[in-house]
């Protein structure tokens, strides 16, 4: 066990010292907005009364890998699968770079491998939520547009 900052974290993440799925990744992305506990625990009891949102990721496959859309996202289906029973399946063989290019309401996680992860979000978080720090652990730069 290991007792890190959220962006010491996601330092370790990116030399590929330790590991977390998607979902942590973006959340310590979300982490990084507050410089210490009781900056979060300010926003935290603020912000507690507002509402909340149960949303899932939808995965889009891509032909260099895959991108888990969020609610906002211009690609996050009208009618999720939540559940699995639909058994359907989001792909696309264009590219990563060309999905992000042809595209401009983002609230997603690319993932070229399990390293290789970047959140873009430029969506409004609902319920005074707080978006997460754009983080991407490769040369690739999509944020450009936003």
């Amino acid at each position: 066990l290991q007792w890190s900052s959220p962006p010491e974290a996601i330092e370790l993440f990116k030399s590929q010292e330790i590991w977390f799925p998607p979902p942590q990744f973006y959340e310590f992305c979300r982490l990084c907005n507050f410089s210490s506990l009781s900056q979060l625990q300010k926003f935290s009891s603020e912000r507690a009364l507002e509402g909340c949102e149960r949303w899932m990721p939808v995965t889009l496959s891509a032909s260099d890998g895959f991108i888990q859309l969020l609610p906002g996202d211009e690609l996050y289906p009208e009618d999720p699968d939540y559940t699995g029973e639909k058994k359907t399946a989001m792909s696309t063989d264009k590219k990563i770079e060309d999905l992000m290019k042809e595209g401009s309401t983002f609230h997603r996680i690319v993932i070229k491998n399990i390293h290789n992860l970047a959140v873009y979000v430029n969506i409004q978080a609902k319920y005074k939520h707080i978006n997460p720090l754009m983080i991407n652990c490769d040369s690739s730069d999509y944020n450009s547009k936003l």
